[in-house]
């Protein structure tokens, strides 16, 4: 299982928590370390809606004003392999699943 994010974001160290506390091995990369590529965007989007991992809601896309440029799909990957804080935290691999988003009882059902 690998879990991506940043160590400061709060909905991260839950899931790390949730994680440790149920004795659940994982590999923790994290964003500013290990930038993530265009790449591996598309392979998370195989399995998940791109509505869902790119993060509207983030500091990072109102400070960049990208609402305004009324983004295409491909523009919005591009920009998540540009500035990873786009992407939604925490994103959890495992099996053959993503997992998008704090989401302690889908974790409660998926890994336990």
């Amino acid at each position: 299982m690998k879990i991506y994010g940043i160590k400061t974001c709060s909905s991260v160290k839950k899931a790390i928590n949730f994680l440790k506390d149920n004795d659940i091995d994982f590999e923790f990369i994290d964003f500013k370390a290990t930038p993530i590529n265009e790449d591996k965007i598309k392979e998370w989007l195989k399995e998940i809606d791109l509505n869902v991992l790119f993060n509207t809601k983030s500091k990072t896309y109102r400070d960049l004003k990208l609402k305004e440029l009324n983004l295409s799909d491909e523009d919005k990957i591009k920009w998540m392999a540009k500035e990873n804080l786009l992407i939604k935290r925490p994103v959890i691999e495992y099996e053959d699943k993503v997992l998008v988003g704090l989401d302690l009882e889908l974790y409660e059902k998926e890994f336990k």
